[in-house]
């Protein structure tokens, strides 16, 4: 309960500080970071290493090898257990924020290790993906453009979000559908000066 209640807290806030521009929404649901943050290069080469990690969990799900889904996911654990969160130049309650995303990606992940069917797989992977999703706004990532994709049958028709760095469509759910199911919901574009 008290997570939930410092969770509240933090997100309201976090949403006291944001500019009023349309909620930080460009064009076709485009996020734009006005903070634009600079951060280290430790910080930004082991982010790189989380994000690798996830892209090659999201592609094995794809794929559905399960050797590949189990290496992938230990990259992931270590990526995020890595991850140089002490690097960022931001106040404490940000940077705890942070914290509790990359233990909740990791714990996560770890549970995915012991799943032994795809489909409780793929649960998991939709709980690192509403996670990672939720520390790339926080830290304010922008190194790279990335997508967040909805597909709303997924899971019988409960939906689920992904994100990938590429705007080709891959449905890691239901990668066998046709046609497949997608869309982005969201881009989260490198920073312009």
């Amino acid at each position: 309960m008290k997570i939930y209640l410092f969770c509240f807290f933090l997100l309201y806030s976090l949403s006291c500080q944001t500019p009023s521009n349309k909620d930080g929404l460009v064009g076709n649901n485009q996020s734009k970071n006005t903070l634009n943050p600079t951060h280290s290069t430790v910080f930004n080469q082991s982010f790189e290493q989380l994000l690798t990690a996830y892209l090659q969990l999201k592609d094995q799900l794809v794929a559905e090898k399960d050797s590949g889904i189990a290496q992938a996911t230990r990259a992931l654990v270590l990526a995020s257990d890595s991850l140089k969160l002490s690097e960022l130049q931001a106040d404490s309650i940000l940077v705890q924020t942070a914290f509790s995303y990359s233990d909740g990606i990791s714990s996560e992940a770890q549970g995915l290790l012991g799943e032994n069917n795809l489909l409780s797989k793929r649960r998991s992977f939709q709980m690192i993906s509403d996670q990672l999703y939720d520390l790339i706004r926080t830290v304010q990532y922008q190194q790279k453009p990335l997508y967040h994709f909805y597909c709303n049958n997924a899971f019988e028709d409960q939906g689920a979000f992904w994100i990938s760095d590429q705007t080709g469509l891959t449905n890691p759910y239901q990668p066998n559908l046709k046609p497949l199911c997608g869309e982005i919901k969201d881009t989260i574009s490198v920073a312009t000066n």
